[in-house]
C-alpha cells in the first residue's frame, strides 16, 4: 500500500506504456534508472531479494555495514550481494523506509515492478507475493492503438519464453520471471 493509495485493491497509474518502455530499456542497458512512482511502497524492500552491488557503485559499498555483504557467486571479485532479514527484509530498511534511499544500489534505482504489469507475468516465488499484489494495481495508459498493439506483443513474447523456455538463445536461462519479463522487454521488437 502507499500513501496515496490506502486499499491494496486501487488501482494505480503506471503511466504512459510507450515512454516507460523506453525508460525502462534504457534502465536495462543502464543508461538511467528507472523512475518508479513507489511513493511509500516497499513490496522489493520486503521480498527476500538479495542485493548485487557492483565494486563501482562506492557511495552504496561506503553506506552499507561490510558486515551485510558477502561475494556475489560466479562473478567477478568485487561483486557483492547484500542478503535480507529473518523477516525477508532488506537490512538497510528501517522503520519501513530505506535508510540509504539517495545511496542505494544500482539494482534498487532500476527495479520496477511495472515489468510484470508491461508483460502479464507475475512473480513465480511466493516470497515475492507483495510484488505480485503491487504489479496488478499498474495501469499503463495508450496514447495509441500502435502502443495498445506493441503491449500485446510484448505479453505475448513473454508467455512464449515462460511456456518454452526452449526458445530463447544460446547461454540465456532465465530463472525466474523477473528475468523472463526483463529478456521479453529487451528482445520484443515494439516499433
Amino acid at each position: 500500500m502507499t500513501d496515496r493509495d490506502p486499499t491494496p485493491d486501487t488501482q494505480l497509474d503506471a503511466g504512459d506504456f510507450a515512454s516507460w518502455l523506453v525508460e525502462i530499456r534504457g534502465a536495462i542497458r543502464g543508461d538511467n534508472p528507472s523512475d518508479v512512482p513507489c511513493g511509500s511502497c516497499t513490496a522489493c524492500c520486503a521480498a527476500s531479494q538479495f542485493i548485487h552491488i557492483a565494486p563501482d557503485e562506492t557511495e552504496p559499498l561506503a553506506h552499507i555495514p561490510s558486515a551485510l555483504l558477502f561475494p556475489a557467486p560466479r562473478l567477478p571479485r568485487g561483486h557483492v550481494l547484500m542478503g535480507y532479514n529473518e523477516r525477508g527484509q532488506c537490512p538497510m530498511l528501517i522503520d519501513n523506509r530505506c535508510s540509504i534511499y539517495e545511496h542505494r544500489p544500482r539494482t534498487c534505482r532500476t527495479y520496477d515492478c511495472r515489468v510484470f504489469t508491461a508483460t502479464g507475468l507475475e512473480p513465480d516465488d511466493d516470497e515475492k507475493i507483495l510484488i505480485a499484489q503491487q504489479a496488478r494495481r499498474w495501469r499503463f495508459s495508450f496514447a495509441t492503438q500502435a502502443d495498445h498493439d506493441a503491449y500485446d506483443a510484448l505479453c505475448t513474447t513473454a508467455n512464449q519464453l515462460r511456456l518454452n523456455p526452449s526458445e530463447l538463445p544460446q547461454g540465456i536461462s532465465p530463472s525466474n520471471t523477473t528475468q523472463i519479463a526483463i529478456h521479453a522487454i529487451e528482445i520484443t521488437d515494439t516499433h
